[in-house]
Protein backbone atom coordinates (compact mmCIF):
# COMPACT_ATOMS: atom_id res chain seq x y z
CA UNK A 1 0.00 0.00 0.00
CA UNK A 2 2.65 2.57 0.90
CA UNK A 3 4.39 1.48 -2.28
CA UNK A 4 1.30 2.44 -4.34
CA UNK A 5 1.33 5.92 -2.05
CA UNK A 6 4.79 7.09 -3.03
CA UNK A 7 4.20 6.12 -6.69
CA UNK A 8 1.33 8.60 -6.72
CA UNK A 9 3.25 11.53 -5.54
CA UNK A 10 6.11 10.61 -7.57
CA UNK A 11 3.70 10.51 -10.52
CA UNK A 12 2.15 14.22 -8.93
CA UNK A 13 5.93 15.66 -8.64
CA UNK A 14 6.30 14.61 -12.51
CA UNK A 15 3.62 16.29 -13.35
CA UNK A 16 4.35 19.54 -11.53
CA UNK A 17 7.55 19.31 -13.41
CA UNK A 18 5.97 19.00 -16.42
CA UNK A 19 4.25 21.91 -15.92
CA UNK A 20 7.09 24.32 -14.47
CA UNK A 21 8.41 23.41 -17.22
CA UNK A 22 5.69 24.50 -19.93
CA UNK A 23 4.96 27.61 -17.92
CA UNK A 24 9.02 28.69 -17.07
CA UNK A 25 7.85 31.54 -20.13
CA UNK A 26 4.93 32.41 -18.11
CA UNK A 27 4.54 35.28 -15.39
CA UNK A 28 7.08 34.77 -11.78
CA UNK A 29 3.24 34.88 -9.43
CA UNK A 30 2.52 31.64 -11.28
CA UNK A 31 6.22 30.52 -11.00
CA UNK A 32 6.59 30.95 -7.40
CA UNK A 33 3.16 29.10 -6.98
CA UNK A 34 4.47 26.38 -8.54
CA UNK A 35 7.57 26.11 -7.18
CA UNK A 36 6.21 26.19 -3.90
CA UNK A 37 3.84 23.40 -4.73
CA UNK A 38 6.61 21.85 -5.78
CA UNK A 39 8.19 22.00 -2.57
CA UNK A 40 4.84 21.09 -0.85
CA UNK A 41 5.23 18.01 -2.52
CA UNK A 42 8.75 17.09 -2.27
CA UNK A 43 8.36 17.59 1.47
CA UNK A 44 5.24 15.27 1.24
CA UNK A 45 7.57 12.63 -0.99
CA UNK A 46 9.99 12.94 1.85
CA UNK A 47 7.70 12.16 4.28
CA UNK A 48 6.01 9.54 2.35
CA UNK A 49 9.44 7.89 1.81
CA UNK A 50 10.40 8.06 5.64
CA UNK A 51 7.53 6.76 6.90
CA UNK A 52 8.02 3.95 3.89
CA UNK A 53 11.94 3.18 5.48
CA UNK A 54 10.66 3.34 8.91
CA UNK A 55 7.97 0.64 7.84
CA UNK A 56 10.22 -1.19 5.89
CA UNK A 57 12.29 -1.19 8.66
CA UNK A 58 10.01 -2.22 11.07
CA UNK A 59 8.90 -5.41 8.79
CA UNK A 60 12.16 -5.92 8.12
CA UNK A 61 13.22 -6.26 11.68
CA UNK A 62 10.06 -8.39 11.92
CA UNK A 63 11.04 -10.66 9.23
CA UNK A 64 14.50 -11.08 11.21
CA UNK A 65 12.76 -11.43 14.80
CA UNK A 66 10.61 -14.33 12.65
CA UNK A 67 13.73 -15.70 10.96
CA UNK A 68 15.31 -15.43 13.77
CA UNK A 69 12.67 -17.58 15.95
CA UNK A 70 12.21 -19.75 12.89
CA UNK A 71 16.22 -20.48 13.23
CA UNK A 72 15.92 -21.42 16.86
CA UNK A 73 12.75 -23.47 16.71
CA UNK A 74 14.54 -25.53 13.32
CA UNK A 75 18.05 -25.88 15.90
CA UNK A 76 15.28 -27.29 18.87
CA UNK A 77 13.72 -29.49 17.04
CA UNK A 78 17.30 -30.46 14.88
CA UNK A 79 18.56 -31.54 18.51
CA UNK A 80 15.42 -33.01 19.53
CA UNK A 81 15.84 -35.00 16.20
CA UNK A 82 19.23 -35.98 17.23
CA UNK A 83 19.35 -36.81 20.78
CA UNK A 84 16.05 -39.24 19.42
CA UNK A 85 18.19 -40.80 17.12
CA UNK A 86 21.00 -41.22 19.31
CA UNK A 87 18.46 -42.75 21.91
CA UNK A 88 17.74 -45.23 18.91
CA UNK A 89 21.08 -45.84 17.77
CA UNK A 90 21.51 -46.31 21.24
CA UNK A 91 18.87 -48.64 21.74
CA UNK A 92 19.39 -50.41 18.69
CA UNK A 93 23.53 -50.91 19.39
CA UNK A 94 21.88 -52.35 23.01
CA UNK A 95 19.44 -54.20 21.62
CA UNK A 96 22.13 -55.95 18.62
CA UNK A 97 24.69 -56.76 21.87
CA UNK A 98 22.04 -58.60 23.55
CA UNK A 99 21.29 -60.70 20.52
CA UNK A 100 24.68 -60.99 19.82
CA UNK A 101 25.49 -62.35 23.29
CA UNK A 102 22.52 -64.44 22.74
CA UNK A 103 24.04 -65.88 19.33
CA UNK A 104 27.56 -66.48 21.03
CA UNK A 105 25.74 -68.30 23.93
CA UNK A 106 23.76 -70.52 21.16
CA UNK A 107 26.78 -71.12 19.22
CA UNK A 108 28.46 -71.87 22.16
CA UNK A 109 26.09 -74.18 23.45
CA UNK A 110 25.59 -76.37 19.89
CA UNK A 111 29.41 -76.24 19.06
CA UNK A 112 29.64 -77.70 22.77
CA UNK A 113 26.74 -80.10 22.35
CA UNK A 114 28.74 -81.15 18.57
CA UNK A 115 32.07 -81.09 19.65
CA UNK A 116 31.00 -83.58 23.14
CA UNK A 117 28.59 -85.69 20.31
CA UNK A 118 31.43 -85.85 17.53
CA UNK A 119 34.07 -86.52 20.32
CA UNK A 120 31.54 -89.17 21.99
CA UNK A 121 31.33 -91.07 18.71
CA UNK A 122 35.02 -90.54 17.57
CA UNK A 123 36.19 -92.11 21.13
CA UNK A 124 33.27 -94.68 20.65
CA UNK A 125 34.55 -95.59 17.21
CA UNK A 126 38.39 -95.80 18.75
CA UNK A 127 37.26 -98.02 21.47
CA UNK A 128 35.18 -100.53 18.78
CA UNK A 129 38.77 -100.08 16.72
CA UNK A 130 40.48 -100.86 19.42
CA UNK A 131 38.61 -103.76 20.20
CA UNK A 132 38.23 -105.36 17.00
CA UNK A 133 42.41 -104.89 16.77
CA UNK A 134 42.06 -106.88 20.37
CA UNK A 135 40.28 -109.78 19.03
CA UNK A 136 42.14 -109.55 15.52
CA UNK A 137 45.45 -110.14 17.90
CA UNK A 138 43.37 -113.29 19.76
CA UNK A 139 42.76 -114.58 16.03
CA UNK A 140 45.97 -113.96 14.81
CA UNK A 141 47.50 -115.62 18.37
CA UNK A 142 45.18 -118.57 17.23
CA UNK A 143 45.97 -118.71 13.51
CA UNK A 144 50.00 -118.96 14.47
CA UNK A 145 49.15 -121.48 16.77
CA UNK A 146 46.84 -122.91 13.95
CA UNK A 147 49.92 -122.30 11.45
CA UNK A 148 52.16 -124.09 14.16
CA UNK A 149 50.08 -127.16 14.52
CA UNK A 150 49.61 -127.68 10.57
CA UNK A 151 53.33 -127.28 10.37
CA UNK A 152 53.76 -130.11 13.06
CA UNK A 153 50.57 -131.70 10.84
CA UNK A 154 52.82 -131.41 7.53
CA UNK A 155 56.16 -132.78 8.79
CA UNK A 156 54.33 -136.09 9.32
CA UNK A 157 54.78 -137.82 5.97
CA UNK A 158 51.15 -140.08 6.39
CA UNK A 159 49.52 -136.98 7.79
CA UNK A 160 50.57 -135.25 4.66
CA UNK A 161 49.86 -138.01 1.89
CA UNK A 162 46.12 -137.81 4.16
CA UNK A 163 45.63 -133.88 3.62
CA UNK A 164 46.56 -134.34 -0.46
CA UNK A 165 44.08 -137.17 -0.37
CA UNK A 166 41.25 -134.86 1.17
CA UNK A 167 42.07 -132.19 -1.22
CA UNK A 168 42.19 -134.72 -4.29
CA UNK A 169 38.84 -136.51 -3.27
CA UNK A 170 37.00 -132.72 -2.62
CA UNK A 171 37.75 -131.90 -6.28
CA UNK A 172 36.65 -135.13 -7.40
CA UNK A 173 33.65 -134.85 -5.88
CA UNK A 174 32.95 -131.61 -7.18
CA UNK A 175 33.31 -132.45 -10.54
CA UNK A 176 32.24 -136.10 -11.10
CA UNK A 177 29.33 -138.40 -10.01
CA UNK A 178 30.44 -141.18 -7.73
CA UNK A 179 29.77 -143.58 -10.33
CA UNK A 180 32.35 -142.22 -12.53
CA UNK A 181 35.18 -142.71 -9.62
CA UNK A 182 36.12 -145.28 -7.11
CA UNK A 183 38.30 -144.59 -3.78
CA UNK A 184 41.23 -146.84 -2.43
CA UNK A 185 40.98 -149.49 -5.43
CA UNK A 186 43.41 -152.53 -6.61
CA UNK A 187 44.37 -151.29 -10.46
CA UNK A 188 46.65 -154.46 -10.93
CA UNK A 189 45.06 -158.21 -11.05
CA UNK A 190 46.69 -160.45 -7.83
CA UNK A 191 47.85 -157.42 -6.67
CA UNK A 192 47.39 -155.97 -2.89
CA UNK A 193 48.68 -152.31 -3.66
CA UNK A 194 45.88 -149.84 -3.68
CA UNK A 195 45.58 -146.50 -5.53
CA UNK A 196 43.75 -143.56 -3.63
CA UNK A 197 41.92 -142.95 -7.17
CA UNK A 198 40.97 -143.95 -9.68
CA UNK A 199 38.34 -142.54 -12.39
CA UNK A 200 36.37 -144.59 -14.52
CA UNK A 201 36.95 -144.67 -18.17
CA UNK A 202 34.46 -146.40 -20.59
CA UNK A 203 36.23 -149.12 -22.55
CA UNK A 204 35.13 -151.96 -24.96
CA UNK A 205 34.15 -154.91 -22.90
CA UNK A 206 34.58 -153.34 -19.46
CA UNK A 207 36.01 -150.41 -18.06
CA UNK A 208 39.39 -149.05 -17.64
CA UNK A 209 40.62 -147.44 -14.49
CA UNK A 210 42.48 -144.34 -14.62
CA UNK A 211 44.88 -144.14 -11.39
CA UNK A 212 45.55 -141.11 -9.61
CA UNK A 213 47.90 -140.36 -6.28
CA UNK A 214 48.48 -137.39 -4.50
CA UNK A 215 51.80 -137.02 -3.18
CA UNK A 216 53.71 -133.95 -1.60
CA UNK A 217 57.47 -133.77 -0.88
CA UNK A 218 57.15 -131.44 1.78
CA UNK A 219 60.54 -131.63 3.03
CA UNK A 220 62.49 -131.10 -0.15
CA UNK A 221 59.87 -128.28 -1.04
CA UNK A 222 60.10 -126.48 2.07
CA UNK A 223 64.25 -126.32 1.64
CA UNK A 224 64.02 -125.18 -1.61
CA UNK A 225 61.80 -122.16 -0.70
CA UNK A 226 63.88 -121.88 2.07
CA UNK A 227 67.14 -121.23 0.13
CA UNK A 228 64.97 -118.96 -2.63
CA UNK A 229 64.33 -116.56 0.31
CA UNK A 230 67.98 -116.65 1.34
CA UNK A 231 68.91 -116.26 -1.98
CA UNK A 232 71.48 -119.20 -1.93
CA UNK A 233 71.88 -120.55 -5.69
CA UNK A 234 73.62 -123.54 -4.25
CA UNK A 235 71.59 -124.82 -1.84
CA UNK A 236 68.32 -123.72 -4.08
CA UNK A 237 69.99 -125.62 -6.98
CA UNK A 238 70.33 -129.04 -4.58
CA UNK A 239 67.23 -128.78 -2.66
CA UNK A 240 65.32 -128.92 -6.43
CA UNK A 241 67.48 -131.63 -7.66
CA UNK A 242 66.52 -133.51 -4.59
CA UNK A 243 62.77 -132.59 -5.29
CA UNK A 244 63.20 -133.54 -8.68
CA UNK A 245 64.47 -137.21 -7.52
CA UNK A 246 62.02 -137.26 -5.24
CA UNK A 247 59.10 -136.87 -7.79
CA UNK A 248 61.15 -139.13 -9.77
CA UNK A 249 60.84 -142.00 -7.42
CA UNK A 250 57.64 -141.52 -6.53
CA UNK A 251 56.94 -141.67 -10.28
CA UNK A 252 58.23 -144.95 -10.40
CA UNK A 253 56.77 -146.70 -7.75
CA UNK A 254 52.90 -145.21 -9.19
CA UNK A 255 53.71 -146.91 -12.52
CA UNK A 256 55.00 -150.00 -11.13
CA UNK A 257 52.00 -150.46 -8.57
CA UNK A 258 49.58 -149.04 -10.18
CA UNK A 259 49.48 -148.96 -14.11
CA UNK A 260 48.55 -152.51 -15.79
CA UNK A 261 46.95 -152.01 -19.53
CA UNK A 262 44.16 -152.91 -20.24
CA UNK A 263 43.26 -153.23 -16.90
CA UNK A 264 44.30 -149.51 -16.47
CA UNK A 265 45.38 -146.57 -18.77
CA UNK A 266 48.96 -146.63 -19.88
CA UNK A 267 49.56 -143.49 -18.02
CA UNK A 268 48.95 -142.46 -14.66
CA UNK A 269 48.51 -138.99 -12.84
CA UNK A 270 50.71 -137.50 -10.17
CA UNK A 271 48.60 -135.02 -8.10
CA UNK A 272 50.93 -132.15 -6.30
CA UNK A 273 48.32 -130.54 -4.10
CA UNK A 274 49.96 -126.52 -4.25
CA UNK A 275 50.04 -124.80 -7.30
CA UNK A 276 53.79 -123.52 -6.33
CA UNK A 277 54.81 -127.12 -6.04
CA UNK A 278 53.77 -127.84 -9.08
CA UNK A 279 55.03 -124.69 -10.91
CA UNK A 280 58.30 -125.66 -9.47
CA UNK A 281 58.42 -129.49 -10.99
CA UNK A 282 57.07 -128.15 -14.05
CA UNK A 283 59.88 -125.03 -14.41
CA UNK A 284 62.32 -128.12 -13.68
CA UNK A 285 63.81 -128.92 -17.46
CA UNK A 286 63.30 -132.11 -18.72
CA UNK A 287 61.62 -133.41 -15.92
CA UNK A 288 57.89 -133.41 -17.22
CA UNK A 289 59.19 -135.71 -20.29
CA UNK A 290 60.90 -137.41 -18.51
CA UNK A 291 57.87 -138.86 -15.98
CA UNK A 292 55.74 -139.35 -19.44
CA UNK A 293 58.29 -140.85 -21.11
CA UNK A 294 60.09 -143.60 -18.78
CA UNK A 295 57.03 -143.10 -16.09
CA UNK A 296 54.04 -143.01 -17.96
CA UNK A 297 53.08 -140.35 -15.27
CA UNK A 298 51.99 -137.12 -15.97
CA UNK A 299 51.61 -134.15 -13.16
CA UNK A 300 49.22 -132.24 -12.34
CA UNK A 301 48.05 -129.18 -9.72
CA UNK A 302 44.57 -128.56 -8.69
CA UNK A 303 44.25 -125.85 -11.87
CA UNK A 304 45.45 -128.76 -14.29
CA UNK A 305 43.36 -131.41 -12.44
CA UNK A 306 40.35 -129.20 -12.39
CA UNK A 307 40.22 -128.48 -16.62
CA UNK A 308 41.44 -132.46 -17.25
CA UNK A 309 38.06 -133.62 -14.81
CA UNK A 310 36.15 -130.89 -16.89
CA UNK A 311 36.89 -132.47 -20.15
CA UNK A 312 36.39 -136.21 -18.81
CA UNK A 313 33.01 -135.13 -17.71
CA UNK A 314 32.46 -133.47 -21.12
CA UNK A 315 33.54 -137.02 -22.57
CA UNK A 316 30.84 -138.83 -20.51
CA UNK A 317 28.40 -136.86 -21.78
CA UNK A 318 28.96 -136.78 -25.26
CA UNK A 319 29.22 -140.70 -24.83
CA UNK A 320 25.58 -140.74 -22.96
CA UNK A 321 24.36 -138.72 -25.94
CA UNK A 322 25.99 -141.46 -28.49
CA UNK A 323 24.79 -144.50 -26.53
CA UNK A 324 21.18 -143.16 -26.87
CA UNK A 325 21.09 -141.64 -30.11
CA UNK A 326 19.61 -144.84 -31.73
CA UNK A 327 16.70 -144.21 -28.52
CA UNK A 328 16.56 -141.10 -29.56
CA UNK A 329 16.15 -141.56 -33.06
CA UNK A 330 13.48 -144.45 -32.77
CA UNK A 331 11.27 -141.96 -31.02
CA UNK A 332 11.61 -139.26 -32.84
CA UNK A 333 10.18 -141.68 -36.06
CA UNK A 334 7.17 -142.56 -33.85
CA UNK A 335 6.59 -138.85 -33.17
CA UNK A 336 6.84 -137.99 -36.36
CA UNK A 337 3.96 -141.23 -37.78
CA UNK A 338 1.65 -139.51 -35.44
CA UNK A 339 2.10 -136.36 -36.35
CA UNK A 340 0.70 -137.35 -39.48
CA UNK A 341 -1.73 -138.90 -38.48
CA UNK A 342 -2.83 -136.07 -36.27
CA UNK A 343 -2.03 -134.40 -39.61
CA UNK A 344 -5.06 -136.19 -41.28
CA UNK A 345 -6.95 -135.98 -38.36
CA UNK A 346 -6.48 -131.97 -38.97
CA UNK A 347 -7.67 -132.01 -42.37
CA UNK A 348 -11.08 -133.89 -42.18
CA UNK A 349 -11.54 -131.45 -39.08
CA UNK A 350 -11.02 -128.86 -41.41
CA UNK A 351 -13.34 -130.61 -43.85
CA UNK A 352 -16.18 -130.85 -41.65
CA UNK A 353 -16.14 -126.87 -40.24
CA UNK A 354 -15.97 -125.86 -44.50
CA UNK A 355 -19.37 -127.93 -44.42
CA UNK A 356 -20.69 -126.47 -41.09
CA UNK A 357 -19.52 -122.82 -42.23
CA UNK A 358 -21.85 -123.67 -45.89
CA UNK A 359 -25.14 -124.83 -43.85
CA UNK A 360 -24.98 -122.12 -41.57
CA UNK A 361 -24.27 -119.88 -45.08
CA UNK A 362 -27.55 -121.58 -46.53
CA UNK A 363 -29.58 -121.04 -43.28
CA UNK A 364 -28.62 -117.18 -43.87
CA UNK A 365 -29.46 -116.79 -47.13
CA UNK A 366 -32.95 -118.42 -46.76
CA UNK A 367 -33.55 -116.16 -43.81
CA UNK A 368 -33.21 -113.20 -45.56
CA UNK A 369 -35.18 -114.76 -48.53
CA UNK A 370 -38.09 -115.29 -45.95
CA UNK A 371 -37.34 -111.68 -44.01
CA UNK A 372 -37.86 -110.17 -47.47
CA UNK A 373 -41.22 -111.90 -48.14
CA UNK A 374 -42.55 -110.91 -44.88
CA UNK A 375 -41.50 -107.35 -45.40
CA UNK A 376 -45.22 -106.55 -45.86
CA UNK A 377 -46.53 -108.36 -42.71
CA UNK A 378 -47.94 -106.69 -39.94
CA UNK A 379 -46.33 -108.18 -36.70
CA UNK A 380 -48.92 -109.47 -34.46
CA UNK A 381 -48.18 -108.46 -30.39
CA UNK A 382 -46.31 -110.84 -28.44
CA UNK A 383 -49.41 -112.40 -26.17
CA UNK A 384 -51.67 -112.16 -29.88
CA UNK A 385 -49.06 -114.41 -31.53
CA UNK A 386 -48.57 -116.63 -28.73
CA UNK A 387 -52.12 -117.25 -28.67
CA UNK A 388 -51.89 -117.85 -32.56
CA UNK A 389 -49.52 -120.03 -32.57
CA UNK A 390 -50.54 -122.01 -29.04
CA UNK A 391 -47.28 -121.06 -27.33
CA UNK A 392 -47.00 -119.37 -23.88
CA UNK A 393 -43.99 -117.98 -22.07
CA UNK A 394 -43.21 -121.32 -19.98
CA UNK A 395 -43.37 -123.56 -23.65
CA UNK A 396 -41.14 -120.51 -25.35
CA UNK A 397 -38.27 -120.63 -22.13
CA UNK A 398 -37.79 -123.95 -22.21
CA UNK A 399 -37.80 -124.16 -26.01
CA UNK A 400 -35.02 -121.98 -25.45
CA UNK A 401 -33.60 -124.20 -23.07
CA UNK A 402 -33.50 -126.88 -25.45
CA UNK A 403 -32.20 -124.68 -28.06
CA UNK A 404 -29.60 -123.71 -25.29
Amino acid sequence: MEIIVLAGLALIVLLQLVLLLRSRHDDSPLRQELRSELRDSRSELNDALARFQQALTAQLHGQSTQLANVSEASERRLTEMRNTLENKLRDIQSDNALKLEEMRKTVDEKLHQTLETRLGQSFKLVSERLEQVHKGLGEMQNLAAGVGDLKKVLTNVKTRGTWGEVQLEALLDQILTPEQYKKNVATRPRSNERVEFAICLPGQESQVLLPIDAKFPHEDYERLLLAQERADVAAAEIAARDLENAIKKEARNIRDKYIAPPHTTDFALLYLPTEGLYAEVIRRPGLSDFLQRECRVTVAGPTTLTALLNSLQMGFRTLAVAKHSSEVWNLLGAVKTEFGKFGDVLAKTKKKLEEVGNTIGDAETRTRVIERKLKDVVALPVEASYARLNLNDGNDSAGEREIE
